[in-house]
C-alpha cells in the first residue's frame, strides 16, 4: 500500500471554493484564507481581484494560473510554499480542479512533499445535481462532451447507456445542439434537468423529458449551464444472444471492441458493463469470418 509522504514543514496549498454567482456564498473560512494569503493563484487576475474588492478583502498579490500556465506556475508555487508563504488557489467560480484548472497544481505540490488542504464551498455540478430531482445516490461527472466526430458519438453512447445519473457542462451557444444530440442518443423521453445561472438573480432549472426540454429552451440559453441526465432505464428485452450477435456483426465489419460495445449499448439500451462482459466472450471464441480484420487464428 502506498501513501503520500509529507515534508513535515507545515507548508500547505489551500484550495478555496469561491461563489458561482451569489457573493454571500463565500464562507467565513474562505474569506479568512484569502485575507491571510501571501499569494493567491487564480484563473483570471481581473475576476479574482474584483471578487476580493467586492467582498471587502482588499488587494492581495495575484498569480495567473490557467490552462495555459498551470504547468509552468507549479514550480513557483512550490518554491513559495517551501519558503513558508501562505498560498491560496482559486478559480473564476466554484471549486478548483473540477472542470477548471487546479489538478496539476495540486499534484505538483503533493509530489514536492508538501500538503494540500481544501476549503469546500460552491460547486455548480453538485448544485445542479441536487436541484435536478434525479437520482443522486450514484452519479458520474462527465464535464464537457467532445465537440464533434467519433469521440462525441462514443461519449453520447456511453451517457445513453449509463445506469447512473450523469452531470454534464455546456456552453450556452452549444446547449441546443447538445440537447438535440442527447435526445437522439438517449431517446426523447429520457429525463433531464438543465440548470442555468445558478445562485444568480435569473437562476432557472428546466426539468422534463429531453425532447421537450430541448424544444422549450431552443436557442435562448445564456450564462453557465449544467445538464443533468437521468440514468438509463433497466433493460428487460435484449437477450445475451441478441447482444452477442450485434457485437459479432460490428466486429466482423471492422469496428474496434470499444466502439462496438458503445454502439450496441446505446442501440439496445443495455448497460455498457453487460455488453463489455459479453464482448470478452465474443473475442474468446473469435466467431467472425476468416479474412475479417478481427479474425485471429
Amino acid at each position: 500500500m502506498c501513501a503520500d509522504r509529507r515534508a513535515g514543514t507545515g507548508a500547505a496549498l489551500v484550495v478555496v471554493a469561491t461563489p458561482i454567482g451569489n457573493l454571500d456564498d463565500l464562507s467565513p473560512r474562505a474569506r479568512a484564507a484569502l485575507a491571510g494569503a501571501d499569494l493567491v493563484a487564480c484563473e483570471d487576475t481581473r475576476r479574482t481581484g474584483r471578487l476580493l474588492e467586492l467582498t471587502g478583502i482588499g488587494r492581495r498579490p495575484l498569480l495567473r494560473v490557467d490552462d495555459h500556465t498551470e504547468g509552468s506556475s507549479a514550480a513557483e508555487l512550490v518554491r513559495r510554499l517551501t519558503a513558508g508563504e501562505r498560498v491560496v488557489l482559486v478559480t473564476d467560480a466554484g471549486t478548483p480542479a473540477i472542470a477548471d484548472p487546479g489538478q496539476r497544481m495540486v499534484r505538483a505540490v503533493l509530489d514536492a512533499g508538501l500538503d494540500v488542504t481544501v476549503v469546500p464551498g460552491p460547486s455548480a455540478p453538485l448544485a445542479a445535481l441536487v436541484a435536478s430531482g434525479l437520482p443522486t445516490a450514484r452519479f458520474v461527472f462527465e464535464g464537457f462532451l467532445p465537440r464533434r466526430g467519433q469521440a462525441r458519438r462514443r461519449r453520447l453512447a456511453e451517457v445513453a447507456a449509463e445506469s447512473r445519473t450523469t452531470v454534464l457542462l455546456e456552453s450556452p451557444h452549444r446547449l441546443a445542439a447538445t440537447l438535440a444530440d442527447l435526445s437522439q442518443a438517449c431517446g426523447p423521453d429520457r429525463q433531464v434537468a438543465v440548470a442555468r445561472e445558478l445562485t444568480k438573480l435569473h437562476e432557472e432549472v428546466v426539468r422534463g423529458p429531453v425532447g421537450a426540454v430541448a424544444s422549450e429552451i431552443g436557442e435562448t440559453a445564456r450564462g453557465e449551464v449544467v445538464v443533468v441526465v437521468g440514468p438509463a432505464p433497466p433493460d428487460t428485452s435484449a437477450t445475451d444472444e441478441v447482444i452477442s450477435e450485434e457485437l459479432r456483426r460490428l466486429l466482423a465489419a471492422g469496428s474496434s471492441r470499444r466502439d462496438a460495445v458503445a454502439e450496441v449499448a446505446a442501440g439496445l439500451g443495455v448497460a455498457r458493463r453487460r455488453v463489455y462482459g459479453l464482448a470478452l466472450d465474443v473475442d474468446e471464441v473469435h466467431d467472425v469470418d476468416e479474412g475479417s480484420p478481427n479474425w485471429r487464428p
